[in-house]
């Protein structure tokens, strides 16, 4: 039978129980009286009987307090099993995020999550199950998202090298209107073709099905020219039935009336034939600023487009042309009946942030 350990000298009955009432944990506060019950002469066995539990029991609270004080008496967190990803393969995991699959190696266009399990047996011969790997990448930072368009042509650095110029580009249009930067507001613009062969958006279902929307394949459709102030959170558009340079110039002239009073408009925009045609009528108290070309995630208008797609003109049937434009019209004006939104959706770093 194991020897009796014996309490530490530094404590008292009367200073555990006096610990024990000022003590916010039960449980503490019960071993604190056992404990405190052998220092006033009490057997072990009293002290089991007391905290209601058996004598190995009382031998562990005495090795704690004696070891840690009263602090040792404290329930701790149970540490659970062991992981089954050390840190070196989470940091092979997000490099592999990061590279993206090899379609003639890894077979696939993108990760799934079944997909990077197969990756780490073949690799680490650790298997881990799809709750896990799941709870792993998010807690790495990764979320699944929408992909951001990229032209497969697309001029390597054109992106970066606009955002650097930016601000000079700003600045010398500003002295050649003789205004200072506070007085240039910067736009972006673009169309979006709305019709009645719809789009179908992801949506909430339970596992296990494939929910359905209904889905037009008639082909009437309409033009929204849109365009916002995301540091101010307005915008102007209009409904119109073509795509040409006539449309530009009303689009223009709309987003002219927009602009403030005794401000000037720098519109950035991409380089659409109508757009920068030489029959392009610009007001005085705008500046086109053409986008690099085959770069579509400079403009904001595409994440405005997508997000009106998203949430309120797709998974829709539109009955024929004026069910289109009534549509439109309504949820742009809910739009821009939301500066908080624009704001949230189009602000930049590279074009307000300095």
């Amino acid at each position: 039978m194991a020897r009796a350990l014996a309490l530490r000298s530094d404590f008292s009955a009367a200073e555990l129980r006096r610990l024990a009432r000022r003590s916010r944990d039960a449980a503490q506060a019960r071993r604190l009286l056992a404990l405190g019950a052998i220092y006033d002469g009490g057997t072990r066995s009293e002290a089991a009987q007391l905290g209601n539990v058996t004598l190995q029991i009382v031998r562990d609270w005495v090795v704690r307090f004696n070891s840690e004080g009263p602090d040792g008496l404290r329930d701790r967190k149970a540490t659970g099993p062991m992981p089954r990803l050390s840190d070196a393969h989470r940091q092979a995991l997000a490099a592999q995020i990061d590279h993206g699959p090899i379609p003639a190696i890894h077979g696939v266009v993108r990760w799934r999550l079944c997909d990077l399990g197969q990756w780490l047996w073949e690799e680490f011969r650790v298997s881990v199950s799809m709750q896990t790997l799941s709870r792993e990448v998010r807690s790495l930072g990764y979320r699944k998202l929408t992909a951001r368009p990229k032209h497969h042509a697309q001029a390597d650095g054109a992106i970066n090298t606009f955002k650097k110029k930016f601000p000079a580009t700003l600045a010398g249009i500003a002295r050649e209107q003789g205004l200072g930067l506070d007085a240039v507001e910067i736009w972006f613009a673009d169309e979006a073709r709305i019709g009645q062969k719809n789009g179908i958006t992801r949506r909430w279902a339970r596992r296990g099905t494939r929910p359905s929307a209904p889905q037009d394949q008639r082909y009437a459709s309409t033009y929204i020219f849109g365009a916002v102030c995301p540091h101010l959170g307005k915008g102007a558009a209009l409904v119109l039935p073509f795509c040409n340079t006539t449309a530009m110039n009303l689009h223009l002239a709309e987003i002219s009336e927009t602009v403030g009073t005794a401000k000037h408009a720098v519109l950035l925009l991409d380089q659409a034939g109508w757009h920068l045609s030489g029959d392009v009528a610009v007001p005085d108290n705008i500046t086109l600023l053409p986008l690099p070309p085959k770069c579509p995630e400079l403009n904001v208008m595409e994440n405005i487009w997508q997000f009106m797609r998203d949430n309120w003109l797709s998974n829709r049937v539109f009955q024929d042309y004026n069910d289109i434009v009534e549509h439109c019209c309504h949820h742009w004006n809910r739009l821009i009946n939301q500066p908080w939104r624009i704001m949230s959706i189009g602000m930049r770093q590279w074009a307000h942030g300095f």
